[in-house]
């Protein structure tokens, strides 16, 4: 069962995903190293588990569930 989250938590939550996004477009312009590609991987996947639950896209325009998805893919091939 899905865990409950207040409208506020919700908006918490999105805040802190799009930290994520922006350091994952911060980082994929920069010079690949390992350690970089650590973060922008662990940035990802926590994306990819806040996207997967219902209260938390529910909370998200169309623009910002678009802009996570394109962050994730960015990632993906910036770490592949």
């Amino acid at each position: 069962m899905e865990e409950t989250q207040t409208p506020e938590q919700v908006q918490q939550h999105i805040s802190a995903a799009f930290d994520s996004v922006n350091l994952i477009n911060d980082e994929i312009t920069k010079e690949v190293t390992d350690n970089r590609k650590d973060t922008v991987k662990r940035n990802y996947e926590h994306l990819e588990l806040m996207i997967a639950k219902d209260w938390f896209e529910a909370g998200c325009t169309e623009q910002q569930v678009t802009d996570i998805n394109t962050c994730i893919a960015a990632g993906k091939t910036y770490v592949a």
